[in-house]
């Protein structure tokens, strides 16, 4: 499978705040070759996107190479160009902790749908893609960039998001880390000299919620084992920059779609999960919003013994077919 490692930097990028940044770094992976249409221009493009606290690398795991890009899978590698990015405040990509702490500005979902159409339009010069598709926060960027560029990809497939104001116990849980890590006495406004660390033991708040109930049983049956996985998460979460992990969950804060749905013209599947406890598919203001795109294709992925609640998403043997359908009806 061809694979390639690159990065675009971006001049003078402004964000929705007005902010400038004097260069925008993104890093982005691409897997196969490019297809060019009779006028030249690449017609087999595919854009990626990950999840929060996340980067490119979840892509690239053996079982989504197994079930999505593998000869005869609904992305083969040998019949797309796949770009997969690090979105702003992610992996290589800026973000806060390459120096700006604080200073770096401050970005939502729109700044980084429109950090990602620059770079396939700008970077790649490619004016229509076949597809973007990713989960959870970049699943958030994707119902933005429907309504923000129409006519920049022909399919849309966010999993794990709905197109409505975040709100509930997915932004109580966010807010209540957001201030575990303000009011940390050792975080001093940003420019902190050591890592703070009493914020880290409320950060794993969010990673519990997107866990499915009965899957948090199993990993956790008796007190020892549940003190063994909360301690293993304290490390994943060691492994996150305060200003960075701050930024992340900041950027969502004003995510709300649904004043502009109508203006999404790319066919359109959504895919969620049955037990996921940060975007309740059993939530009945979400079918007014659904009824907007008469369009869509709304699917729910029943729960069962192998599945785990929002992060279902990792488990792509359990939504492929759906993907697969909706690939091939079009």
């Amino acid at each position: 499978m061809e694979r390639t490692e690159c990065v675009c930097r971006i001049q003078n990028f402004g964000f929705a705040t007005g902010q400038v940044i004097s260069e925008l770094r993104l890093h982005y992976t691409t897997l196969g070759a490019p297809h060019h249409d009779a006028q030249g221009h690449i017609d087999n493009a595919v854009l990626l996107l990950h999840s929060s606290t996340g980067n490119r690398q979840q892509w690239l795991a053996a079982n989504f190479v197994q079930d999505l890009f593998a000869p005869g899978q609904p992305l083969d590698a040998q019949r797309f160009f796949i770009i997969i990015p690090d979105l702003i405040g992610h992996g290589q990509s800026s973000k806060p902790s390459d120096g700006l702490r604080t200073q770096f500005p401050a970005y939502r979902c729109q700044d980084m749908a429109a950090a990602m159409h620059l770079l396939v339009t700008q970077g790649l010069k490619i004016p229509r893609l076949q597809l973007v598709m990713r989960t959870s926060l970049g699943a958030m960027v994707t119902w933005y960039w429907g309504q923000m560029y129409p006519q920049a990809a022909a399919r849309l497939v966010p999993i794990g998001a709905y197109p409505l104001p975040l709100a509930g116990r997915n932004w109580i849980i966010r807010r209540m880390s957001i201030e575990a890590i303000r009011h940390d006495p050792a975080w001093q406004g940003g420019d902190y000299t050591e890592p703070p660390q009493a914020c880290l033991y409320t950060a794993p708040l969010l990673i519990l919620l997107a866990h499915g109930v009965q899957q948090l049983q199993s990993i956790g049956p008796t007190r020892q084992s549940a003190d063994q996985y909360y301690e293993r998460l304290l490390q994943t979460m060691r492994q996150h920059d305060a200003n960075d992990l701050l930024y992340v969950l900041e950027s969502a804060q004003d995510f709300d779609p649904s004043p502009n749905l109508e203006k999404t013209s790319a066919r359109v599947l959504a895919i969620n999960f049955e037990g996921d406890e940060i975007c309740r598919p059993d939530i009945s203001e979400h079918d007014p919003a659904l009824q907007r795109l008469p369009d869509a294709q709304f699917v729910v992925v029943p729960a069962n013994q192998d599945t785990s609640g929002h992060f279902t998403y990792f488990q792509p043997a359990q939504w492929v077919g759906f993907l697969d359908a909706f690939l091939k009806r079009l």
